[in-house]
This record gives structure tokens, C-alpha cells and sequence, in this order.
């Protein structure tokens, strides 16, 4: 049975649609959901997360409102290094939802860019 990966918060709507979508559209795949702020993923875990989105700037990755953004010491010019281990101190900047699949994966704000990762 193929796996994905999804990092949740089920506090944010955007993430529980992505759940929803996911327990619905695709039962025939084993789901890993990660509360990514009960168990925040390692630098290791966000590198390759980052490698699998495809995306030039770490920053996607990220909640630049957030307070933990000016507590990091970020601004638009810090290096992909420099988020991504933001990210490990302060889980609470990744952006969610994430679902992660056979080495791809997704931001799910649109959520159809889940969809379009899912239905490749």
C-alpha cells in the first residue's frame, strides 16, 4: 500500500479540508498524519521536505506573520539554511497543510495543489 505523509494542525480549517480529502479521495493510501506541533520534524525531516516541494526559497515553507518569524531573526533575505532551521526551532512557522507523496509533496494552500500531487 502506497504511503503519504500529511503535516496537520487540526486547529487550522485548511488543514482538516486537507485531511478530509485525503481519509476521502485517496482510503487505498496509508496516511501518516503529523501534528507537526506535538512532534515537529527534525532539520533532516524539513531538508527533505524541502527537496521534495520543488521550490527555489525556503520561505514557502514558512508563516511570516507569526511572532516566531521576527523571533527567529528571519526577513525575506535569510538563506533556505537559515528558515529551515527556523522551522526546527519554531514548528509553528511551517505551513500547513504539507502532504508529502513518493518523494513529492505539496503546500495545500490551494488545496488543489494536494490534488494535483495526489492524481499525477
Amino acid at each position: 500500500m502506497p504511503k503519504a505523509i500529511l503535516f496537520h494542525n487540526p486547529r487550522c480549517s485548511k488543514s482538516r479540508q486537507a485531511l478530509e480529502y485525503m481519509q476521502q479521495q485517496h482510503a487505498n493510501i496509508e496516511l501518516d498524519v503529523i501534528e507537526y506541533l506535538k512532534q515537529p520534524p527534525s532539520l533532516d525531516e524539513l531538508e527533505s521536505l524541502f527537496n521534495a516541494l520543488n521550490i527555489e526559497s525556503a520561505h514557502t515553507m514558512i508563516r511570516p506573520k507569526e511572532k516566531e518569524y521576527n523571533e527567529a531573526g528571519l526577513n525575506k533575505n535569510a538563506s533556505n539554511e537559515s528558515v529551515l532551521e527556523a522551522i526546527s526551532n519554531y514548528p509553528k512557522l511551517l505551513e500547513r497543510p504539507i502532504v508529502s507523496f513518493e518523494g513529492k509533496a505539496a503546500i495545500g494552500r490551494p488545496l488543489s495543489n494536494i490534488e494535483a500531487l495526489m492524481n499525477v
